[in-house]
């Protein structure tokens, strides 16, 4: 895998630059594990806009991923490596002995034709998913579970990868992509290696419209807004805003923590991120 640059035949050819995907090797999904995914423009139940700056963009299809890896003790093995709009990472279609294919995410160097298993005493090999006791420390995992049976929630996007740093009774601690350190119960199911697609953070878009085509829509700055759109808005001229930098529903931004100091995980973060 690599970065690929174009000859700069149109302005915005001249800065914008893609992943090769020498690994993909179709184009088109599994279609029986796939399903409709509705666009909401950031709108939430009431038809009002909650999440700011969605819209448009290009029609998906969604991929339903096996983030759980419960298929135990049955060998499958790696159809396909594809393309997936709705993740930075690719996925990897996977056929089980017993004839059933399920998707996953696809970690580095993981080719077509390897086997991968899940289950408690399997090999410790990228792709294969066990749980947190029995994966020797230092050892890089991704799609990590946070309860038991939920199916992984951490590390998931492209060029993830976490390691166990320590085994503290029923628990083990986990250094997550972050740089936090998070107490997660053994019995968590973790899968081996890092996710492909590392090349994916240096990716430049080239041109607004890219953007767009991925469902983002411009960011304004709230002081050159009107008042009756955001707190910071208005003012004869340039203005700094005249206050402490807000969210247009007036909630204090850089820097304020918006974290409750009262959540019930708390008590599993032990090394915060960034510190």
């Amino acid at each position: 895998m690599g970065i690929k640059k174009f000859r700069p035949v149109t302005p915005t050819l001249r800065f914008k630059t893609t992943v090769t995907g020498d690994e993909l090797t179709v184009s088109k999904p599994f279609k029986p594990l796939t399903a409709g995914k509705k666009q909401h423009a950031g709108r939430g139940s009431g038809g009002r806009i909650s999440v700011r700056r969605r819209g448009s963009g290009h029609k998906r299809r969604y991929r339903v991923i096996d983030f759980k890896r419960n298929k135990y003790n049955i060998e499958g093995t790696v159809a396909t490596i594809e393309y997936d709009p709705n993740r930075s990472a690719y996925i990897a279609l996977v056929t089980y002995k017993d004839g059933e294919k399920r998707y996953i995410i696809a970690p580095d160097r993981l080719r077509v034709g390897d086997t991968v298993v899940s289950g408690e005493n399997v090999e410790i090999k990228i792709g294969n998913s066990l749980p947190l006791r029995r994966i020797p420390p230092g050892t890089s995992i991704h799609n990590i579970e946070l309860q038991r049976g939920k199916g992984g929630q951490l590390g998931r996007s492209a060029g993830s990868e976490a390691q166990i740093t320590a085994k503290e009774g029923h628990y083990c601690l986990v250094k997550l992509p972050s740089g936090e350190i998070r107490k997660i119960h053994a019995d968590c199911y973790a899968t081996i290696g890092e996710v492909g697609k590392k090349d994916h953070a240096n990716i430049s878009l080239g041109k607004a419209g890219r953007s767009r085509w991925m469902n983002r829509r411009p960011k304004v700055r709230g002081v050159a807004m009107n008042p009756i759109d955001h707190p910071l808005g208005g003012g004869e001229g340039k203005s700094s805003g005249g206050r402490h930098p807000v969210s247009p529903t007036g909630k204090p931004t850089k820097g304020y923590k918006t974290r409750k100091k009262n959540k019930y995980s708390n008590k599993m973060i032990v090394k915060r991120r960034g510190k």
